[in-house]
């Protein structure tokens, strides 16, 4: 069954969700963060995935000192709980930083990295060398100029081959295939016309023989197919049904996991397409 990834933001400024786990002072309220972790796997989360740093489009940069100011604590907080954990960094010293601090525990941890084409040199050799997972996430640019990179003559196949020169950059490191995860990038450097058509033939990222993990969460193209009668777009908080669907699809296309920010609504999703012999 697809694995349910649950969304940590420890961030001022997350599209969806910022600010909610930090203090008065900026500082991130570790006890409120482990709290809201073990909601997430009460909710149907198997994974956790902490973010210090926002990523969408137009988000101010987090220097690497900051963001692992932010998500060390609450890393080495949840090692005790029922769940793989995943840290969403693009900064190879901040992934290092928090593979130190899980021990033993470094290689059943995934290293969640949207810099695609950006990938930073270094962040191949710290996966090689603490012999964690990683999620290769396809992306053309940084937060403030991705989405003027969203030109492409076929967005599938270039999404592919781009994917794959990524990938290629890990091998080489040493990284072995079953580490790796693949991420088709929805809503980084792309329209919304180019996220439907990605996840219409979704099935041509399962069959590149690697894991594939689909990150759609209340996403803005959601939002602006589920307008109201004056053609507004729906509100980040409820666009759950339409996430919940799309982890189905997720699902039925042989994903290994869905990045969520509610698992509830995926999780009796899935529920009812497991009761249907799925």
């Amino acid at each position: 069954m697809t694995r349910i990834m649950g969304i940590l933001n420890v961030t001022p400024d997350s599209f969806s969700d910022g600010g909610r786990l930090l203090s008065g002072a900026g500082s991130v309220e570790v006890s409120a963060a482990v709290g809201e972790a073990e909601r997430l796997l009460a909710a149907g989360a198997d994974i956790i995935d902490i973010g210090g740093e926002s990523t969408r489009p137009g988000a101010d940069p987090v220097p690497p000192a900051q963001e692992q100011q932010r998500i060390l604590p609450v890393v080495e907080a949840l090692l005790d709980l029922p769940a793989t954990v995943s840290v969403d960094t693009r900064h190879p010293e901040t992934a290092a930083a928090a593979l130190e601090v899980a021990g033993a525990r470094a290689p059943q941890m995934v290293i969640n990295d949207v810099s695609g084409l950006l990938t930073a040199p270094a962040m191949p050799r710290a996966v090689s060398d603490y012999g964690c997972g990683v999620v290769i996430t396809h992306n053309r640019g940084h937060a403030q100029n991705m989405q003027s990179r969203a030109v492409y003559h076929d967005v599938v196949g270039e999404v592919m081959t781009e994917l794959e020169t990524v990938r290629q950059q890990y091998l080489d490191a040493g990284v072995a295939p079953e580490q790796i995860v693949l991420d088709p990038g929805i809503g980084f450097a792309k329209t919304h016309q180019q996220n439907w058509e990605l996840l219409r033939h979704l099935g041509q990222f399962t069959a590149l023989g690697h894991r594939v993990l689909l990150g759609v969460s209340r996403k803005g193209f959601l939002g602006e197919l589920l307008t109201d009668a004056h053609g507004v777009p729906r509100p980040a908080a409820g666009r759950e049904a339409a996430t919940a669907a799309l982890s189905v699809h997720a699902a039925a296309t042989g994903c290994w996991a869905v990045r969520v920010h509610d698992p509830r609504p995926t999780a009796d999703a899935f529920a009812v397409f497991a009761a249907l012999g799925h």
